[in-house]
């Protein structure tokens, strides 16, 4: 299975079995639709955490797309969704493993200390959600509270706002309810990995304020890595309690607090356009100075209420606290003839507090065959952000450092200090917005779906070096539109359109010029169609087929290289197919096919007309498989592939094409207790899946175990 023909037959293969075998399956008693034309009622739920319908690894409802419970399939856009089955079953930690499943997305380098998706063509460290609401800052997640994570891939601002031009990634977290869960879980590895994980819970129908339920997550890991000298620590608690002091009334409130210490591990440089040729062990910097440690506080409350005449209102408030320092010192240049690199460093502390409130207003109304789910909604925002930054100054007084090829871990002194374009500023973000959106069903095989956001992004940048002040206020409009059509209850067809804006400040707004007041947001428009297919109610199958337009970014102007001009554009346009579920009561299966190309169509400030954005494969490939052998033992298999790719947008250094395969053991000792091994990377392959520039080239992982024993009291 080396080759990317070889993987299609494959997922073909088992994207035709799966079929016959799901089609078998009977269907549910009633459609959701039915139920939803029925009467009004059905729209009481209406949280944008997404209902926790999930079968395996199959999802069947989101209010990722549409702000409203909706089923996946009647949502007119491309949804990924990472249950908590298939991140138990693969042993995910990070947003890393997650997105390997999803198609369209990769994860970069991240200058190894942060989450930096790439959506569709478009990169990002901010488009990241908790239950719907933004979680904006730098820092790497883990996944210990989460139900499961997804995936919104193409543009779509009126459900959430500024950015998120390729998509977004929502995590859905674990509340309490009527679930008890009483599980720890005890996981160790190659590399000294070590990690513990816990969930309680705990309901009851008589507290003093009605039906109450509480439930604790907490994690703490503690581990090595294949990398030399590379160490990872983080904990966090996560408490959520729910009140149901009325029939129709419920409150979920929540606290997470969450420390991540690492190494920052800033990869392998390049030389003659491929990945060096070192050990992917070995380590490019010092170690000593290459650190990182992000400390969050994080708190939520949710209040819904269900009026008599089927209205349901619903406010979540969410504010969080985010404290980031993280420094290093890191390859910047083989050398000619390959005998010595160079290093660079600096350092960085941010500190950012987060305040957003939204408030949902859901409805319906209509008369025989046509429905409208009516939504109105009002969402307003404070982001207050100081970022420190200090460059490193080496023996000399120099910023950068030359050490032997042979020997590249630097331990000479090092002197951080400002220089004269390092940032000491404070940025004051406001948000404000307004929009409606009408889901109508037509007919019984019709349904479409308009809505308008309006939003008021305001930002002031005050820079204590220059001692100036800057702002910038923008008005951004973000219509969508889709139309969905059944020719079956389980199937539909549906064409989108969809759009979001960047506001010039950048998706982390870290610094305002003079240049970059003067410039419009950025536009992200998206053509998309597709189809969706439930089978049998416990497994799915989509595609999709868009084009995403990425324009008003800025460019020289070839009459005058001094002034900027805003006549970029980027285009990203692809096909993605993805399969979850379980065929049979034994087979599970998660698979995943992409293929998109993503070029620079006129010239930006980055890059020439005709460049390929980096990180985006011509071509991606995943598919796992769980079979149970009996109620005591089961297998899991998978294999996930990735054509090349370009390191940056230069296109000089190119990221070889490479096939992983995994696999796994279950065992189910008792109903109390099981335990598992992992085994990542079965042939041992090299492999380098990600980077951040040239010259900060990631290795892959060789070989590695991962062994857990979940155990119930």
């Amino acid at each position: 299975m080396r080759s990317i023909s070889a993987l299609v037959a494959l997922i073909a293969a088992s994207f035709l079995a799966y079929s016959a075998a799901a089609a078998q399956q009977p269907a549910t008693p009633e459609s959701d639709s039915a139920r939803a034309s029925r009467a009004p009622t059905s729209l009481a739920e209406v949280r944008v955490t997404a209902a926790p319908r999930q079968a395996g690894y199959a999802a069947t409802h989101s209010t990722t797309g549409t702000r409203t419970d909706t089923p996946l399939r009647d949502t007119p856009q491309s949804i990924s969704v990472v249950t908590r089955s298939l991140i138990g079953d693969q042993a995910m930690a990070s947003m890393a493993d997650v997105v390997r499943y999803v198609p369209g997305v990769t994860m970069g380098q991240g200058e190894g200390h942060r989450d930096a998706p790439t959506i569709r063509g478009n990169s990002s460290t901010a488009d990241f959600f908790v239950d719907g609401v933004r979680d904006d800052a730098q820092y790497l997640r883990d996944v210990y509270n989460v139900e499961r994570v997804e995936v919104l891939k193409g543009p779509n601002a009126m459900v959430f706002g500024r950015g998120g031009g390729g998509g977004v990634i929502n995590r859905v977290t674990k509340e309490a309810g009527a679930a008890e869960p009483k599980e720890l879980q005890l996981e160790v590895g190659s590399w000294a990995h070590r990690r513990a994980t816990i969930d309680l819970g705990e309901a009851t129908t008589d507290g003093i304020a009605g039906n109450a339920a509480g439930r604790l997550n907490a994690v703490y890991e503690n581990s090595g890595s294949f990398r030399d000298d590379v160490r990872l620590t983080r904990y966090g608690v996560n408490p959520t309690v729910k009140l149901a002091p009325g029939e129709r009334t419920t409150v979920r409130a929540g606290y997470e607090y969450f420390v991540d210490a690492r190494s920052v591990d800033r990869g392998i440089p390049s030389y003659l356009g491929r990945p060096a040729a070192t050990a992917p062990s070995t380590f490019f910097g010092d170690e000593d100075l290459s650190h990182s440690s992000a400390r969050n506080h994080s708190g939520s409350v949710v209040l819904e209420h269900a009026t008599k005449r089927g209205v349901t209102v619903r406010n979540a408030a969410r504010y969080a606290h985010y404290d980031k320092f993280y420094q290093n010192v890191f390859p910047r240049d083989v050398l000619t003839g390959g005998s010595a690199v160079t290093l660079a460093g600096y350092s960085s502390a941010t500190t950012r507090s987060n305040l957003f409130d939204q408030l949902d207003v859901v409805g319906g109304v209509g008369s025989g065959p046509v429905w409208h789910t009516l939504l109105a909604g009002v969402e307003i925002g404070r982001q207050q952000t100081s970022n420190f930054r200090r460059t490193a100054y080496f023996t000399g007084g120099g910023t950068l450092d030359t050490v032997p090829f042979a020997r590249p871990t630097a331990s000479a002194p090092v002197d951080f200090q400002q220089s004269a374009t390092d940032a000491d500023n404070d940025i004051d973000v406001m948000t404000s917005a307004l929009y409606v959106q009408d889901q109508v069903a037509l007919s019984a095989r019709w349904q479409a779906i308009l809505g308008l956001r309006y939003e008021r992004f305001a930002l002031t940048a005050a820079n204590h070096r220059e001692a100036s002040r800057l702002r910038r206020e923008d008005s951004m409009f973000s219509p969508r539109a889709g139309v969905v059509f059944k020719p079956s209850e389980e199937a539909s067809l549906y064409a989108s359109y969809g759009t979001s804006h960047l506001p010039s400040a950048g998706d982390q707004f870290s610094s305002l010029t003079v240049t970059t007041r003067s410039l419009e947001p950025e536009r992200f428009t998206s053509y998309e169609i597709g189809g969706k297919w439930d089978l049998g109610g416990a497994s799915s199958v989509t595609a999709a087929v868009y084009r995403l337009d990425r324009t008003n970014s800025s460019a020289r102007d070839p009459l005058d290289p001094a002034r900027i001009v805003q006549t970029g554009m980027q285009r990203t346009s692809g096909f993605e197919l993805g399969v979850a579920g379980a065929p049979t009561a034994r087979w599970q299966v998660a698979a995943g096919f992409s293929a998109q190309r993503a070029r620079i169509e006129s010239s930006t400030t980055a890059a020439a007309a005709g460049a390929t954005v980096p990180l985006v494969p011509r071509r991606t490939i995943s598919l796992w498989n769980r079979y149970d052998l009996s109620t005591m033992f089961g297998i899991g298999a998978g294999v996930v592939e990735q054509a090349r790719s370009y390191a940056s947008i230069d296109n000089t250094v190119i990221l070889p094409r490479f096939s992983r395969v995994d696999a796994a053991l279950f065992f189910t000792l008792n109903p109390n207790i099981r335990a598992q091994v992992n085994v990542e990377n079965v042939a041992n392959v090299r492999y380098f899946p990600t980077s951040q520039g040239n010259n900060n080239i990631l290795p892959g992982a060789p070989r590695s175990f991962r062994v857990s024993l979940v155990t119930g009291f």
